[in-house]
């Protein structure tokens, strides 16, 4: 995709997980101009919402070089989480809103590593409803847990 005249990475993750907790997987699509790639992770003992943040670290630690990257995502919990609660959480030491730990502050901490060198735009989809992408990358997280059962 091009704005303005400058290439644009698309990133699309989602997560998965077999319960909750339980095995988890990843996937993630990463665009740029023609061409795509593909990547799966797989955690044996991991949340949903771990999963749904691995997809969009996974795909970011991919890029090289500064970039400007649209990101969709599924999750609700991260697309609040990085464009509205996390400055809230760093401004009072990672403490949600009712005062105890954030949860999967490792990742959090991690998003906001791999993001600092791009410009990202985040954007949310309705999941399983016939997004494309989305649904590949669903698909892809499934099949990261069944190949490892």
């Amino acid at each position: 995709m091009t704005v303005n005249g400058e290439s644009i990475v698309e990133l699309f993750g989602d997560g998965a997980c077999s319960g909750n907790p339980g095995p988890g997987g990843y996937g993630t699509i990463l665009r740029y101009k023609s061409e795509e790639r593909e990547l799966a992770g797989y955690c044996p003992n991991t949340t949903n919402n771990r999963m749904e943040l691995m997809a969009v670290i996974a795909g970011l630690r991919m890029l090289k070089r500064p970039s400007r990257v649209r990101v969709f995502t599924d999750s609700n919990y991260v697309f609040k989480g990085i464009t509205v609660w996390v400055k809230t959480w760093i401004r009072k030491n990672w403490l949600n809103s009712q005062k105890k730990p954030v949860l999967n502050k490792d990742l959090w901490k991690e998003l906001l590593e791999v993001s600092q060198k791009h410009q990202i735009e985040w954007r949310w989809v309705k999941g399983h409803s016939g997004h494309p992408e989305n649904d590949r990358c669903d698909a892809i997280a499934r099949k990261a847990i069944k190949e490892r059962r």
